[in-house]
């Protein structure tokens, strides 16, 4: 086995490079400390002049854990005025009911419900939004998934940046509100792992995708981008609502406001396809930042470096300085930063998440087909979905 020079001493290549993944993940967890405090310390004026109307475009597939309340939410903002359109594909959806509650509790609310099965692509959700969108009055259209749940204040908010006309789409962070530890692993990675990258993704060039949690974008810049058409056969469609519209010359803010996103309770093998599918998504989406993830797994890295070296002292060194970083990058941003009460809760779990998510990112590697809604579909470059018909 060759032999590398770090800092002047002899290390065999492979624990070498370990190194250097462990070092690359120190350096990351360090910036994304910083990307976050600078984020969150700007200051940001609310102009409550600043009111222009928004159409709500709610895409629903049948009742999600907590759908009153969530739905509620949106119809109880202080806000002068929108609209809210829900979309419904079949007639027979269970969430008519709730929706058709959420009709009569708020009678003074604009409120549209379309159902309609018009199918323009594979993504039957990014189809639902297309037969949302026909309703729509307004110039700035506002899409949250219908697991979201927010405050009064959200709808003023999130659209302050709108005030600068070339700021075409707004998106936002989201806590994750789990119940099962399946689901809390899942939480814990959007709080610990996944918003970090977002987070140094901002500061260092700004973002150029955005989030299911939240879209607003204006009408134009759905138009620049070819509308809904664009994206009825992608997968992330999210990702694609940013991403268009960046390309198009429009800007996309991230906006400071968090909302929560209440997850159902998941089996392990759900959440592992689901897993699975987002891994093999972004890298045919993004290949290069796919394998540029592992130059962030420390807890990974730096496990394999004392193996390879034998349980050295300077491995066990490199070990705790790499996961020290780890827990302080995570409880500032999960904990103080977004506020978490499940990465708060459940913070010793975070090397468990960690192996986990490292054994999702190898398997991301293998294949392209995916299984979605009960459907098989292959992955083809960009992240289209091609249906896979059953022999």
């Amino acid at each position: 086995m060759g032999l590398s020079s770090v800092f002047g001493l002899q290390i065999p290549i492979i624990p070498a490079l370990l190194f250097i993944l462990c070092l690359s993940a120190i350096f990351f967890y360090s910036f994304a400390i910083y990307a976050a405090i600078a984020f969150f310390r700007q200051p940001r004026d609310i102009d409550l002049e600043f009111h222009p109307p928004v159409s709500i475009l709610k895409p629903i597939c049948g009742v999600d854990r907590n759908a009153e309340n969530n739905l509620a939410s949106f119809c109880q903002q202080d806000y002068p005025q929108y609209q809210i359109i829900f979309a419904v594909r079949d007639r027979e959806d269970p969430g008519i009911e709730v929706i058709n509650k959420i009709i009569q509790q708020f009678p003074d609310i604009d409120i549209d419900l379309v159902v309609s099965d018009r199918i323009i692509g594979a993504n039957l959700k990014v189809s639902n939004l297309a037969n949302a969108v026909t309703a729509a009055k307004h110039k700035i259209l506002l899409i949250a998934d219908s697991d979201i749940c927010v405050g009064r204040d959200y709808l003023q908010r999130v659209i302050q940046p709108f005030k600068e006309e070339k700021v075409g789409v707004v998106t936002c962070l989201y806590r994750s509100l789990a119940q099962g530890w399946v689901t809390i692993l899942e939480a814990i990675g959007t709080a610990c792992d996944f918003h970090p990258g977002v987070l140094v993704s901002n500061q260092l060039e700004g973002i150029k995708f955005a989030f299911g949690s939240t879209i607003v974008i204006r009408k134009q810049a759905l138009a620049a981008m070819g509308g809904f058409d664009a994206i009825a056969d992608h997968l992330a469609d999210d990702f694609q609502l940013g991403y268009l519209p960046a390309q198009a010359g429009y800007q996309v803010v991230l906006s400071d406001y968090i909302v929560d996103h209440v997850l159902d309770d998941s089996t392990l093998a759900d959440v592992i396809q689901r897993q699975i599918r987002w891994a093999r998504c972004i890298r045919v989406s993004r290949p290069g930042g796919y394998l540029g993830l592992l130059f962030t797994f420390g807890t990974v890295n730096s496990l394999l470096f004392l193996l390879a070296t034998g349980g050295s002292i300077f491995a066990w060194v490199v070990l705790a300085i790499t996961w020290i970083m780890r827990s302080l990058m995570a409880w500032v941003v999960g904990v103080t930063m977004l506020k978490d009460s499940v990465a708060k809760q459940f913070f010793w779990a975070i090397p468990v998440r960690d192996l986990f998510h490292f054994a999702i990112w190898c398997s991301g590697f293998v294949g392209s087909t995916i299984t979605w809604r009960g459907q098989k579909f292959k992955l083809s470059a960009g992240g289209k979905l091609v249906f896979l018909k059953e022999s």
